[in-house]
């Protein structure tokens, strides 16, 4: 392992009981000491001497602070003035999200999503992150009302579900 003198060995120690890093053990052992060693001889250096590195306290995510009330719509005309309807007119249904149990091979989490069309896609998201959707036909596109809407309910889930 990594030849360290007994005084190095103690400096380690007490770098850690300080509340080194892991990577700030490793580099006060190369600028103080004069030995270079990578991560993993760090780490296995660390576990050698029974050293326990200490947690550093995760950050409490901010508290969302809720938005002012919107203001109520001056008349009924401007309200539905303000809707973005589905080019036949129609009122449609309201936008459904759901999550699949079982997401298929390749995806971490997958799930539905039926838009104010009416349209059923199944959406999925894949071990690196990236997002994906299928559509019933190639180029479909949900209205531009619903994707706001969509994004949020998938923001909510994702984080319900600790991604």
């Amino acid at each position: 392992m990594a030849n360290l003198t007994p005084q190095q060995r103690q400096l380690v120690e007490q770098w850690a009981a300080e509340g080194a890093s892991l990577n700030q053990i490793q580099d006060r052992l190369r600028n103080e000491c004069a030995t270079t060693l990578t991560y993993m001889e760090t780490r296995l250096l660390i576990l050698e001497l029974g050293v326990k590195l200490q947690d550093k306290p995760r950050e409490a995510p901010p508290e969302e602070k809720p938005g002012p009330a919107p203001a109520p719509a001056e008349s009924q005309e401007d309200a539905v003035a303000d809707e973005v309807l589905p080019p036949d007119g129609s009122a449609g249904g309201a936008l459904k999200v759901s999550v699949d149990d079982l997401p298929p091979p390749g995806a971490i989490i997958s799930g539905k999503a039926t838009f104010s069309d009416g349209v059923t896609v199944q959406w999925f998201m894949d071990q690196q992150g990236r997002f994906g959707m299928r559509g019933p036909a190639p180029g479909y596109q949900p209205p531009a009302a619903d994707i706001p809407a969509f994004q949020s309910e998938l923001d909510t889930i994702l984080q319900l579900r600790g991604f």
